[in-house]
């Protein structure tokens, strides 16, 4: 049963680890005893250190995340985050406790409670300190609305023509799905068993795709991380268009896990060279689009496929299609999309889209003379959300003895 505030969370835990038979006790226990604590900056205010936890242990730390001081930085949530990461950084043990059975149960649990905290008015306070942060330029972009919670001022709409599309009637032109920072991820998917490509990258489709019959369309082809930061815009649209031939919004249920958080984020290039293959157990949705291929003279040259696949990531990171495109089967009538239209939303938490492409159909990067490859940012902004959150912490880390 669901808890209905933080104080039935808190007791819940305690109650599962106070069972001294339960799953939830032995598989934290094992975590606990799994941990390879870094060897260095163990003053870090990103650091944890869960050597010699207990249920109360985590239940207390449960109830401080919950109740973090609004008063600080927004930047502050991933704080927490951080910190509970340590549980399955680098340790087997504590992937397998934030990920299985009752483990991803009090997880849930407790991400859905936060879910509740950022629908309520309570959290219009922090609105006005998003808004400072993000400061007027940024702000620029969005046009006014109800931000009456904080999760409605995270799904901000853009004002009308702020992110014009690039050649809306070229078929051949793929656009970003939404604001993020773009990296190759495979060249060749692999369909069931994960494919080593590279630095260890992995991804197996059909997984992902949550065995899909279109998942074997992207044997042998590209998929490319489209990972959206904090601060940034989380509606996301599609990136080609065509006729979405089938959706789903409601796969998998795990919101943490990440077992190498740093690598990840890794200074400021996110996600280069990470292996992705964990994301295909996190919370996601995906849509598959039909649409019309071109030869280079511009030609019809057939048709073919293309995925986004919207991935909510720690915290409450909810993946929210729009009604058109929530459930779409094959009994379903197709649904018409044009590039650039808005397919669905992310609610307060870590995302990213996952992008997938035939074999052979989208070779590499692409631009042409005068068109956004970065910004020149400031370096305090940069230090706030992501080297911060990085730079204390060593790339490696020795197993205690």
């Amino acid at each position: 049963m669901a808890s209905q505030n933080i104080k039935e969370l808190k007791e819940k835990v305690e109650k599962l680890y106070d069972d001294e038979e339960s799953d939830f006790r032995r598989k934290f226990d094992a975590a606990i005893r799994g941990l390879t604590p870094p060897t260095v900056y163990p003053d870090s205010d990103v650091y944890k250190d869960w050597r010699g936890a207990t249920g109360k242990t985590l239940a207390e730390f449960f109830v401080e995340w919950y109740d973090w001081d609004w008063k600080q930085p927004i930047s502050d949530g991933l704080r927490y985050i951080r910190k509970f990461s340590w549980i399955s950084y680098e340790n087997a043990a504590g992937l397998a406790f934030v990920t299985s059975e009752s483990g991803r149960e009090v997880l849930a649990d407790f991400t859905q409670l936060q879910g509740r905290q950022m629908d309520s008015t309570d959290s219009e306070k922090l609105v006005q300190k998003w808004i400072d942060e993000l400061g007027p330029k940024r702000m620029a972009d969005f046009k006014k609305g109800d931000w009456s919670t904080l999760n409605k001022f995270f799904i901000r709409e853009l004002k009308p023509g702020k992110r014009p599309i690039d050649y809306p009637d070229d078929p051949s032109v793929v656009t970003a799905p939404t604001d993020c920072i773009v990296n190759m991820i495979v060249d060749n998917l692999a369909p069931d068993t994960p494919l080593p490509i590279k630095a260890a990258v992995t991804m197996s489709v059909s997984r992902l795709l949550d065995g899909s019959k279109y998942a074997e369309k992207f044997i042998g082809g590209t998929a490319v991380s489209c990972i959206l930061m904090p601060d940034t815009y989380h509606r996301y649209h599609a990136p080609v268009g065509g006729r979405v031939v089938e959706a789903r919004d409601d796969i998998g249920g795990v919101y943490y896990g990440i077992r190498d958080f740093p690598d990840l984020l890794n200074k400021g290039n996110v996600g280069y060279g990470y292996d992705y293959s964990l994301f295909e157990d996190f919370r996601r949705g995906y849509a598959i689009i039909k649409t019309p291929y071109v030869d280079h003279n511009g030609d019809p040259d057939g048709e073919g496929f293309v995925a986004l696949v919207p991935v909510g990531l720690n915290s409450i990171g909810s993946v929210r299609f729009l009604d058109p495109f929530r459930r779409i089967t094959e009994e379903s009538t197709p649904v018409e999309v044009k590039k650039g239209d808005e397919i669905g939303y992310f609610q307060y938490g870590g995302s990213l889209n996952i992008l997938l492409f035939e074999e052979k159909r989208f070779p590499a990067l692409q631009l042409l003379l005068g068109q956004r490859i970065g910004v020149l940012q400031e370096v305090a902004h940069t230090e706030r959300y992501i080297e911060r959150y990085v730079r204390p912490l060593p790339g490696r880390v020795t197993p205690t003895s």
